[in-house]
């Protein structure tokens, strides 16, 4: 008989700089993925959408192109397949520390199912992942290079699918695994006053943005800032959103449990 589920999904997202060497081009971070993998495999949630970003897989290739800026010439059409197939092969070192783990992931191509206009979702193919939930299986998604009806096509950031997927699935919550603990007052990164924020509202979130600053490594998606920018829309959908340190051993694992963890939950208010 078919397994169906019905509970609300947790969408997770794990961050390019977390599983892989963003100052290496095409460089895996091969341990902190086996070491999430494992994670997840322990937390035994009952329904989880997976999204991963692109890190030194995905950025460079797509910058050296000019992916995000649209179509401009013919040249970009082979840069355009370059980009996704640098997703594809990170995506690839992902799925199989997963199902490895037991985890019955599968990997969905945002390429194949996503059309942005003017870099924003305008159609996006549902019922697969729908179908996909209902029996247990583990939808894995990824910043990706997709066609674009305003520019020929663009990058579509995991951020932005991270929301979407989010509110359009009914999520109950969402997990962004960064590289830092959460949001804090000033970049941690540079500046060591700054302070880690544990609970936000969707207004104080509002207030801080001028504070967040970019990541300095290449990042074509925008950084801390623009992960804020994305996972606003699903906040005002009432989904709790709790970022935390992907590169600290069991923060994740935490998070994906509902135990208390060292992070930042942003909530409506």
């Amino acid at each position: 008989m078919v397994r169906m589920m019905s509970v609300k999904p947790t969408v997770l997202k794990l961050g390019g700089s977390v599983i892989t060497d963003k100052e290496k081009p095409l460089t895996p971070n091969l341990e902190a993925i086996e070491r999430l993998a494992t994670e997840i495999s322990r937390a035994k949630v009952s329904s989880l959408i997976l999204v991963h970003g692109g890190g030194s897989f995905g950025h460079p290739v797509a910058e050296r192109h000019g992916i995000a800026g649209g179509f401009v010439d013919s040249s970009q059409i082979l840069g355009f397949a370059e980009t996704h197939l640098a997703m594809t092969l990170l995506n690839s070192w992902v799925m199989e520390a997963l199902i490895s783990r037991n985890i019955p992931a599968v990997e969905v191509h945002p390429s194949s199912c996503v059309v942005t206009k003017a870099d924003r979702i305008h159609n996006m193919e549902l019922k697969p992942l729908k179908k996909m939930l209902k029996m247990g299986f583990v939808p894995v998604l990824y910043g990706d290079a997709v066609l674009d009806s305003k520019k020929g096509f663009t990058i579509l950031s995991g951020d932005q699918l991270v929301s979407s997927l989010a509110i359009k699935l009914g999520a109950s919550r969402i997990i962004m695994g960064a590289d830092v603990d959460g949001l804090y007052t000033a970049d941690p990164k540079t500046n060591s006053s700054a302070q880690l924020i544990d609970h936000v509202t969707l207004e104080e979130l509002k207030s801080l943005k001028h504070k967040i600053e970019g990541s300095k490594a290449t990042d074509v998606t925008g950084g801390m800032l623009g992960k804020m920018r994305e996972v606003t829309f699903a906040i005002e959908h009432n989904i709790e959103t709790v970022i935390v340190n992907a590169t600290k051993s069991g923060r994740v694992y935490k998070a994906l449990k509902g135990e208390e963890v060292i992070g930042t939950i942003i909530e409506k208010g």
